[in-house]
């Protein structure tokens, strides 16, 4: 649409038009014709146009039958002239030609301006209308959103699809009807505080949870008041309702993962003071094991227990660490369906004992059953650690067995899934997925526990019958492996874990160093430099190297490390370095005295998961270690 309104002029005499042109060309755009017919093609061309003057006899055709004739593809407004008092002509123009003035021969010129200038505010308005019309409409159609809005009585006067079906029902039965009259009786109170605080503040947003056997819907409502809270406006108002479960899921996934983030963070910083200490009391209980064969049974005993206690702390630490960050996976392809039907009686033989060694009804009728198996050759390989998913799902299956005390059903299914962006939400790579799902028939969960489910420690267990622990280390081992772990229950209705385990390719875990029953002594003494700013676990590693007949000297920290080596005529064979040490680490201290000695052999020693600050082809041994372990690193370390 031009700046200036568009008139066409229509007259058989030539001296009319010259003389409208000449009243009108200062304030628009003027288009002329002596002839109705190429006026009709003019129109069908240009749909700019918004005012028509047309003289109402000429020898073609006359102007009302041509502008009837133009209403079939032109909005234009129209004025008639005449230069004969021919109200018969005008009525038909009127009735036909939608005209909205008409004047007579000779016209008088503010007037007749005046007309114009009418007419064509009025077409442009109109257009504008139209085209607030057209978007209302298209928005109304395609928006995914519930919207409808109501006239100053709290009746709908316009509604979508959406917003209809949410009341079940369709657009025309809601028009005219109230909200109150529409909506489920129980939403009724919760609906009149909103029209309550919508009245006082001209807006109000809320979000409502609507249960239903699938789990919970959440719908959030935005009300507004139209016009500002001008009483012109007459006290219309919108109201829009939008499910936003997929968002409440994802933002709870974003904070699952933050939070296992955290947990992680403050785990790791802890572990390597942990594992220091661990390793200082289990080197030590085995080099004091190992000062003499002629330990009385007392002492022995209470030796093993130490020991004992020793390693399950490690695997406490180990444990934790790897529910977040877990670092042994041995990522191999992997047949899903076979794995699980070689897993059936092992999984029964598994609960069924734990119900009964823990007082369960071992003999309520239960059962694990795998008729939900995709069928073979549909499932591709997934890339994943066997031995972490079988004990995975055996401890999704004893969780499932603890919700049925009175017996039931757990169904093992398999199936395959294409994940685009929108689906996979955030938390998975777009892709091909295998989904292995656990259901049960338990008592299920309410949202509340829902939500913390993956929290380490977290249990609804009795006192000594969970960690708290399992489920964690699942999410951790699947999202680490590249998937994801997706639970649905209610109260009443059972539990469905989904595991989501990608077939696109996964990189490879290192290769486990193989280790012997005891270490022998070395074959070829070294001189080996211990780094370490603990001094119990650099007084235990050093008491491992000299047992197994190596020179060892022993430094406190990578700067002192580094001036060892600077100093030496010959210098060490190995340098076994902590990677964590305050003012130089070790990964500093190595690359500087690599710089010094490119040949020289370092082995890294550390108590946290994360050592991606090491280069790739670093080897690395974790707290807390055995001699045997340390003994097949040295071995390693030299050989490579």
């Amino acid at each position: 649409m031009t700046d200036r309104p568009v008139v066409l002029l229509v007259d058989d005499e030539p001296e009319i038009l010259v003389a409208l042109t000449d009243l009108l060309e200062d304030a628009f755009t003027i288009l002329s014709t002596t002839s109705p017919v190429e006026a009709l093609d003019i129109l069908a061309r240009r749909r700019d146009v918004d005012v028509i003057v047309s003289d109402q006899r000429m020898p073609e055709m006359g102007g009302d039958v041509m502008l009837a004739r133009a209403r079939a593809f032109c909005d234009a407004q129209a004025i008639l002239l005449t230069g004969y008092a021919d109200i018969g002509a005008v009525a038909a123009a009127l009735n036909q030609g939608r005209i909205s003035f008409y004047s007579h021969k000779p016209w008088d010129a503010d007037a007749l301006r005046a007309m114009i200038v009418q007419a064509a505010q009025h077409h442009r308005l109109e257009a504008e209308l139209g085209t607030e019309r057209m978007l209302l409409r298209g928005l109304l159609q395609n928006l995914r959103s519930g919207l409808g809005f109501k006239d100053p009585d709290g009746r709908f006067i316009r509604i979508n699809r959406q917003a209809a079906a949410f009341f079940g029902r369709d657009e025309a039965a809601c028009l005219g009807q109230r909200e109150e009259d529409l909506c489920d009786p129980a939403l009724l109170p919760g609906l009149r505080a909103a029209e309550v605080r919508l009245a006082a503040e001209g807006r109000d947003e809320e979000v409502i949870a609507f249960p239903d056997a699938a789990g919970v819907t959440w719908r959030e409502f935005t009300r507004a008041q139209l016009g500002g809270g001008d009483p012109r406006q007459g006290g219309y108002s919108v109201v829009i309702n939008r499910d936003i479960t997929q968002q409440r899921e994802m933002e709870a996934r974003l904070r699952q993962a933050e939070k296992m983030q955290a947990l992680g963070t403050m785990a790791g910083g802890i572990a390597h003071d942990f594992n220091n200490l661990l390793t200082a009391v289990m080197g030590s209980l085995e080099l004091a094991s190992d000062m003499g064969p002629e330990l009385d049974q007392g002492t022995a005993r209470l030796l093993d227990n130490a020991m004992a206690a020793a390693r399950r702390g490690a695997d406490l630490t180990r444990r934790l660490l790897n529910f977040s960050r877990p670092r042994d996976l041995s990522l191999q392809p992997v047949d899903v369906n076979a794995l699980l039907r070689g897993l059936h009686d092992l999984l029964m033989q598994g609960v069924t004992s734990r119900r009964g060694r823990e007082g369960g009804p071992g003999r309520v009728p239960f059962d694990i059953r795998m008729d939900g198996l995709a069928r073979d050759g549909t499932l591709p390989p997934v890339r994943t650690d066997a031995g972490q998913l079988e004990l995975a799902l055996l401890n999704l299956c004893i969780n499932a067995s603890d919700a049925m005390p009175d017996g039931g059903t757990i169904t093992l299914s398999t199936a395959q899934a294409h994940m685009d962006a929108v689906a996979a939400g955030g938390d998975l790579e777009p892709g091909d997925y295998v989904v292995v799902s656990v259901t049960d028939q338990g008592t299920g969960m309410p949202p509340e526990t829902l939500a913390r489910i993956f929290e380490p420690f977290f249990t609804t267990k009795d006192v000594g019958r969970g960690t708290g622990l399992g489920l964690s280390m699942i999410y951790g081992f699947v999202r680490h492996a590249g998937g994801d772990v997706r639970v649905t229950s209610a109260p009443g209705q059972g539990t469905r874990v989904d595991l989501y385990l990608p077939v696109h390719h996964c990189p490879a875990a290192g290769l486990a160093v193989p280790e012997e029953e005891r270490p022998a002594r070395a074959s070829h003494p070294m001189r080996v430099l211990v780094v370490d700013d603990e001094a119990g676990v650099r007084a235990v590693t050093a008491g491992f190297l000299r047992t197994m007949g190596h020179d060892v000297t022993e430094a406190e920290g990578g700067a002192e490390a580094l001036a060892r080596v600077e100093a030496s005529a010959e210098g060490p064979d190995l340098v076994v370095m902590d990677v964590m040490m305050p003012e130089m680490g070790g990964e500093e201290a190595a690359r500087r005295i690599h710089a010094l000695r490119p040949d020289l052999r370092v082995l890294f020693l550390t108590g946290y998961a994360d050592d991606g600050s090491l280069p790739g082809n670093a080897l690395v041994l974790r707290k807390p270690f055995t001699q045997v372990e340390l003994a097949g690193h040295v071995n390693r370390a030299m050989v490579d």
